[in-house]
């Protein structure tokens, strides 16, 4: 399915683990891009759903549109749409209106780059080194449903972890979001 939520999963975890170096926003916005290309030949009727989009460098490609575009449309949209200030967590998740460079370059590539290694173990139609081997070594070297679960897993965990993370900080700083 284009633009799986299961995809974040991880991230939510990397997010935990990373802070303000890593960007829920570009994230999303690669699977995004990452998926257009599948929605697109969906749309279609192609047989084939994944082509140069799904490749490590596609992804190259749309890992750097990520960050040289995503990143300033990300910060408009932090600028634009704020976290509802009777909500310390989610001002807290919110964060700063800017994106470094840094953690929109991380957030772009682990975007990508994941998106094509999820995809691998799943897609039979993924080719994820072409143009320079057809090969694809990584088809179902895990079940469907186990690939789910763990994706699933760790976006709960990512969540329990977001939350222990703005429970220590809070303690920390009293009164600090």
């Amino acid at each position: 399915m284009p633009v799986t939520p299961l995809h974040v999963g991880p991230a939510l975890v990397i997010k935990a683990a990373c802070g303000a170096h890593f960007s829920l926003l570009v994230f999303v916005l690669s699977q995004v891009l990452m998926d257009l290309e599948p929605a697109i030949r969906m749309l279609r009727g192609d047989a084939v759903l994944h082509g140069p989009s799904h490749t490590y460098l596609g992804a190259t490609v749309i890992a750097l549109a990520s960050l040289f575009a995503g990143r300033p449309l990300c910060e408009w949209f932090l600028r634009r749409f704020q976290a509802d200030p009777r909500s310390p967590f989610l001002v807290w998740l919110h964060g700063a209106n800017e994106i470094s460079w840094h953690a929109a370059a991380i957030s772009a590539f682990v975007g990508t780059y994941s998106h094509v290694l999820l995809d691998s173990l799943m897609h039979g139609d993924m080719e994820p080194l072409a143009p320079w081997s057809q090969h694809n070594g990584m088809l179902l070297l895990v079940s469907v449903d186990a690939l789910n679960l763990l994706c699933l897993g760790s976006g709960v965990l990512g969540v329990v972890l977001l939350g222990a993370a703005f429970i220590l900080r809070s303690r920390r700083a009293p009164g600090a979001p």
